[in-house]
């Protein structure tokens, strides 16, 4: 009865790890231990065959488990991979929004300046008619004017400026990201060769 029992375990025990593990091998050997224990003569032979299939067993599980567990981190890091990408993507469209408003300013920029070299040009014009009192008025409104305009001016550029560095440090971090991924990939067929190379060559 007891024969049995150890019978049934072993059965369910292949069907359960036979299947892709990558173990073929194993299997093979543990189908000839199986034949071995079934035609056994003797008690002590018999048990010797039973201990070898536990440990080929054993092996199989072993190596299943681990296979799950490569299987699942690299689920893992796929999701992961695909959020720093989005991550990503939506950096470099803000960044090109910030590009776009950057160029808007820019523009308005330009156009301060063209209005202060006409303003200045005016100037001159009006400097040769001190006797006029409103005129000075005008001119003295004028200049307050281009002065706030020059700080509108220097705030713009300093934001351009900013928005440029900005720029610069995302773009070398989708670089450095790039690096890693490619580096990980290196890393994961190198773990795959070793792994593929010690199944190919079983201790004795």
């Amino acid at each position: 009865m007891g024969a049995v029992t150890d019978d049934e375990v072993i059965r369910k025990r292949l069907l359960i790890d036979g299947d892709g593990a990558g173990d073929d091998r194993r299997i093979n050997l543990l189908v000839k231990s199986f034949i071995k224990w079934c035609n056994s003569g003797s008690q002590e032979e018999g048990y010797s065959q039973y201990q070898r299939m536990l440990s080929t067993l054993s092996q199989c599980e072993f190596s299943m488990g681990k296979t799950l567990l490569v299987y699942d981190m690299n689920l893992r890091e796929m999701e992961n991979y695909e959020k720093i990408y989005k991550e990503i993507e939506c950096s470099i469209a803000g960044a090109h929004e910030k590009i776009a408003e950057c160029k808007k300013q820019i523009l308005q920029a330009k156009r301060i300046r063209k209005n202060r070299q006409e303003y200045d040009a005016l100037a001159k014009v009006i400097q040769h008619h001190p006797d006029r009192h409103e005129t000075l008025k005008e001119l003295e409104a004028l200049g307050k004017e281009l002065e706030h305009l020059s700080h509108i001016k220097e705030s713009v550029e300093d934001k351009l400026e900013l928005r440029r560095k900005q720029f610069h440090v995302l773009l070398s971090t989708i670089h450095e990201l790039q690096q890693t991924l490619e580096n990980d990939d290196k890393l994961s067929e190198v773990e795959e060769a070793q792994e593929s190379a010690m199944e190919a060559d079983p201790k004795p």
